[in-house]
């Protein structure tokens, strides 16, 4: 099985990439399934309803989230009514939305887990814990983890913590690339951060003068999305039968604005 994952979208830049690429990109290369973190898909900050149908109907299969989850209220809408959405796993009980998604694929059932850290960020259950538990409540014939996390050690972590234990493991959150896609010792596809989808000419796709003036003052406007030269990060898995990773490659464009 062939999975595709897209590195955080970020707005509407980032959304028109995965539209005018990713239906090419799934024949091109046989996708059975497409994820894409989408937690930065409207304007920057959030999820909104158009931002969700457009993606997914484009192609992408699950969108998972991340810190930004509940920033756009629209998603307070639907995220409860979408089996294509997922919030991290590991946030307190009682928050609307799901943290794991079963998905029928070629006959099989893919399980997509999308879990926060706790270096940096706000605070959350354990996402070690909450994958153990996740893993005892059912089977799938393949796992796929978004760990979204700020801190390289703990994605690194959770890489090893879940090696033989799930097809792959992907990280996201910083929208910065990394070179270290693998397979595990036993088994698992690795890769630190799949990237980001969106402005390449930008500080993470924020425009690159709110951000420098930022660092210089220690003040700045509101954050907006940079415009420029665009980017599309992601990575593709190839999912052995018996549920471990037979290949990880990166599969990135960049396209010059116009």
């Amino acid at each position: 099985m062939r999975l595709l994952f897209i590195g955080d979208i970020d707005g509407a830049a980032g959304r028109r990439m995965v539209l005018e690429h990713l239906p090419r990109l799934i024949e091109e290369y046989e996708i059975d399934f497409t994820v894409a973190n989408g937690e930065n898909a409207a304007n920057g900050f959030g999820l909104n309803r158009r931002a969700f149908d457009e993606l997914h109907d484009c192609g992408v299969d699950c969108l998972t989230m991340g810190n930004h989850t509940f920033d756009n209220k629209d998603i307070y809408g639907f995220i409860d009514r979408e089996e294509a959405l997922l919030r991290p796993a590991n946030y307190p009980p009682g928050l609307p939305g799901r943290g794991v998604g079963i998905y029928p694929v070629l006959g099989k059932r893919l399980r997509v887990i999308n879990l926060i850290g706790r270096v940096f960020m706000r605070s959350a259950d354990c996402p070690f814990r909450t994958l153990d538990s996740l893993l005892a409540e059912d089977k799938a014939d393949w796992t796929l983890v978004d760990m979204h996390a700020e801190a390289t050690s703990e994605k690194v972590a959770m890489g090893w913590y879940c090696d033989g234990r799930v097809s792959a493991v992907v990280g996201t959150h910083t929208h910065v690339p990394t070179a270290d896609a693998r397979v595990l010792h036993r088994g698992t596809g690795y890769v630190t951060d799949a990237g980001m989808t969106g402005p390449r000419d930008s500080v993470l796709g924020v425009d690159k003068d709110i951000i420098i003036e930022r660092f210089l003052t220690g003040f700045s406007p509101r954050f907006e999305t940079a415009h420029g030269d665009l980017q599309f990060n992601s990575v593709l898995f190839d999912l052995a039968e018996d549920g471990t990773c037979a290949d990880v490659r990166r599969l990135d464009l960049w396209q010059p604005s116009l």
